[in-house]
């Protein structure tokens, strides 16, 4: 992909060249657009629950960036010779329920007949051109707060095997249904300097993209970062998802991990998340405010690592 072109404009606030989370322009000097589009195959055995997830991990990419949905399209890939159409109709569903949650508006879409079963939105969000959040604004001294727990990587390989108990079920899709609208608005109303959402890429991957778009080390404390329990649980009977390990050779030359830490945790800390939770930078004088912004909007807020003025571009893993 490094042989590709990358847009150049005055008013191209946002392009790819950072591994942002969503593209940004701007149409006039108290306006600009997010645009991001993301879609995937089924990670939960419900029709209705899987069109809520993709929907709910595509709208993450607007408030990751501090804006707010404004429209959104269906993208659907459909083996309509294999299955009914009723089950279509449950994901589409699921998927316009979390967009009406958003605030947003469904407002189309593309479906093509695919052997394999896709669905996911092309999401447009507006934003006030100099109140963008990035993944580039990290400096030393930042405290880093996650909002959601990790696990559900690990928990949708349970539960395409069926192995998952019904409550820890409904856990994972709660928290993966869970939109970061109360994460964004709290963001907005503090000040921070740098978020992303933890995605396929783990808290790991995305960390260290952090640290490279930033120029800054960051330092993450593996026991305070939140894990759901029944995700431990199937992590220790040995349900980690490829994913993982490809999360975990992509960090592997500029990740630093204390001897103190154990494999298992750092499989965790790696987990391919699914509409996981925003990874904040807040400057440290402004963490109390956003802390307590983010508890009266019933949003989890552990510190779980700093940015550190170290090399540039890495990552530590430290055991607390």
């Amino acid at each position: 992909m490094r042989d590709l072109p990358v847009e150049v404009h005055p008013d191209l606030l946002v392009g790819r060249e950072t591994s942002d989370d969503a593209g940004v322009v701007r149409v006039r000097e108290d306006l600009a657009l997010i645009q991001t589009v993301d879609f995937f195959t089924p990670i939960v055995n419900e029709p209705r629950d899987f069109g809520r997830i993709a929907a709910a991990n595509a709208l993450s990419d607007v408030y990751a960036m501090g804006g707010k949905p404004l429209t959104a399209m269906n993208v659907v890939c459909f083996p309509q010779d294999r299955l009914p159409l009723e089950v279509l109709k449950e994901i589409l569903l699921g998927g316009i329920e979390v967009v009406h949650e958003a605030g947003a508006l469904l407002v189309g879409g593309h479906s093509v007949d695919d052997p394999e079963l896709k669905y996911g939105l092309s999401v447009t969000g507006t934003v006030h051109p100099d109140r963008v959040i990035t993944n580039r604004g990290a400096r030393p001294g930042d405290l880093l707060i996650l909002t959601k727990p990790l696990g559900t990587g690990i928990l949708a390989t349970a539960i395409k095997g069926r192995m998952l108990h019904r409550e820890a079920r409904e856990e994972a899709v709660q928290w993966m249904t869970a939109l970061n609208r109360e994460a964004a608005e709290a963001m907005q109303e503090v000040g921070v300097h740098a978020c992303t959402d933890i995605t396929g890429f783990g808290l790991l991957g995305h960390a260290l993209e952090m640290a490279q778009a930033s120029g800054v080390a960051l330092e993450i404390h593996a026991s305070r970062v939140p894990i759901l329990e029944s995700a431990l649980e199937m992590a220790r009977l040995g349900m980690i998802p490829a994913g993982t390990f490809a999360n975990r050779r992509f960090c592997e030359r500029s990740i630093q991990v204390s001897p103190e830490v154990d494999d298992l945790l750092l499989d965790c800390l790696a987990d391919a998340q699914t509409s996981g939770g925003l990874l904040i930078s807040v400057p440290e004088g402004h963490a109390k405010a956003l802390h307590k912004a983010l508890e009266a909007r019933g949003v989890p807020h552990p510190e779980v690592g700093r940015v550190v003025d170290a090399p540039a571009g890495t990552l530590r893993v430290l055991p607390g």
